[in-house]
């Protein structure tokens, strides 16, 4: 008896299940139809708004324009969407919170690890990497190789950074007595404080340590820490279609390994330094150099350029090879890129005549940027300083040198000051911002090494064609 008496309760729930049911699904197909459509709002516009910051983890300009990490990704996913990508650095990771949270950007995209300050300015993206970070020392002192040397040691760390707060992290969990020094954004990197002595250790990420370690040579990793910190994106409030469409992105490209390919690529890195170039260049001049010499030497006829000058800058950019190719578009001998060869007139960059006498007419374009007070060689290297990282960033180091004291008409006080564009107390006040300042300088070095070999090699050596592997064009 007592089953059935609770049997018309149990109907009546049934009941009022049934009812509920549709009418909670009205409701929410209502709240649906009422959220606004970001998605649409950006098609409409045509541009996908994104914030970020001047950094070489994030964006910067480089050698041929923007790149950076956040850049690539970022531009992809706009690609995606059908609409231009608008890209804006500002100062600081406060001003992107403000842009964001005011809706002014779409999404945030620096590196970031959403902290409590950016879940008031916007909803996280699912995080596309974890960024390890690595325990820096300074070579000749005793090498770190576990967390329980870090307790009785001076450690320089960022205040406010992702890895003060890891720190922190390490703090609460298995290292109680672990301390640190808190260096304030605007001043030292504490990767110089190692090199200068005034820490023992320094904690920094390892994708900024890729392009940090060319500013510090005496500073190495000790160990990698057992924490990672998340990196992601922002995007802005109320626009849940918007996030959903990240997400999927980043599933995708990380299925298909475009993730994993543009990591790899975006680092400092990206072009080492080969030691054994001279001895492979000996014999390229043999192999490669008789194909193409002809079009070095019309080219110099026309621009006035020594042909050895621009055969050297042909042999940095491609080996001399016409189907040569950067992961960052560059193309050809000379590894120009799509829109300056359109200005140069190219209209096939694997060409090498087209390529050579491209390269030749922009060198020369270039060079007559240089003020000609300035005397030889100072003003040729200034000039292949500029070919390799852009006017704008040449003239930021020549600012930096004259404001420390410095000649900024020579090469040899300029060359000094480039690398100090990859420095945030340097970069922050440049006009043109962050600059990977190592690589000019090893492109002028490389050079100056290559057009020395050309003058000292035999005129029937360079001549003389042993194997040709590119046949010159007609």
């Amino acid at each position: 008896m007592r089953r059935n008496e609770r049997w018309p309760a149990v109907v009546a729930f049934g009941i009022a299940l049934t009812v509920a049911l549709p009418l909670m699904t009205l409701l929410a197909g209502c709240d649906r139809a009422a959220e606004p459509r970001s998605l649409d709002e950006i098609r409409s516009r045509g541009e996908l708004r994104v914030i970020t910051v001047n950094s070489p983890t994030s964006y910067y300009l480089g050698t041929h324009g923007a790149e950076g990490l956040e850049f690539d990704l970022t531009r992809a996913f706009a690609q995606k969407l059908g609409v231009t990508l608008v890209i804006t650095p500002v100062l600081n990771a406060a001003a992107m919170q403000a842009e964001l949270a005011a809706g002014r950007a779409d999404i945030a995209a620096a590196q970031i690890s959403a902290d409590d300050a950016w879940l008031k300015a916007g909803d996280p993206a699912r995080p596309y990497e974890q960024v390890e970070q690595l325990v820096v020392y300074r070579r000749g002192e005793k090498r770190p190789r576990g967390t329980i040397q870090l307790e009785s040691a001076r450690l320089a760390v960022r205040a406010g950074s992702p890895q003060e707060r890891v720190l922190q992290k390490l703090k609460d969990t298995m290292a109680p007595h672990l301390e640190w020094v808190a260096t304030a954004p605007s001043s030292a990197d504490p990767l110089e404080d190692v090199e200068s002595g005034q820490a023992n250790y320094a904690i920094v990420d390892a994708r900024e340590y890729s392009f940090a370690r060319h500013l510090y040579p005496n500073v190495a990793v000790g160990f990698t820490l057992p924490a990672t910190r998340p990196a992601q994106w922002m995007v802005r409030k109320k626009a849940r279609d918007l996030l959903r469409s990240v997400n999927h992105y980043f599933d995708e490209i990380e299925r298909s390994g475009t993730l994993a390919q543009l990591s790899e690529q975006a680092t400092g890195d990206a072009h080492p330094f080969e030691y054994l170039e001279s001895r492979q260049f000996q014999a390229h001049i043999a192999v490669r150099l008789g194909a193409f010499r002809k079009f070095f030497e019309d080219a110099s006829a026309k621009s006035g350029v020594d042909w050895r000058l621009l055969a050297a800058i042909g042999y940095q950019e491609s080996k001399w090879n016409p189907k040569a190719e950067s992961h960052d578009g560059a193309l050809g001998v000379m590894m120009l890129m799509a829109d300056t060869a359109q200005a140069m007139g190219v209209t096939d960059r694997t060409n090498a005549r087209q390529s050579i006498f491209a390269g030749a007419k922009y060198f020369a374009e270039v060079k007559e940027k240089i003020p000609d007070r300035i005397p030889e060689p100072d003003r040729t290297w200034l000039a292949v300083a500029s070919y390799n990282v852009g006017f704008g960033h040449l003239e930021d180091a020549r600012v930096l040198a004259q404001a420390r004291g410095k000649n900024p008409d020579s090469w040899a006080d300029v060359r000094e000051h480039l690398p100090l564009l990859a420095q945030e107390r340097y970069y922050a006040s440049a006009k043109r911002g962050y600059a990977r300042g190592w690589e000019p300088v090893q492109f002028v070095d490389r050079v100056q090494r290559f057009l020395t070999l050309l003058e000292w090699a035999p005129t029937d050596a360079i001549a003389r064609e042993t194997r040709v592997e590119y046949q010159p064009e007609a």
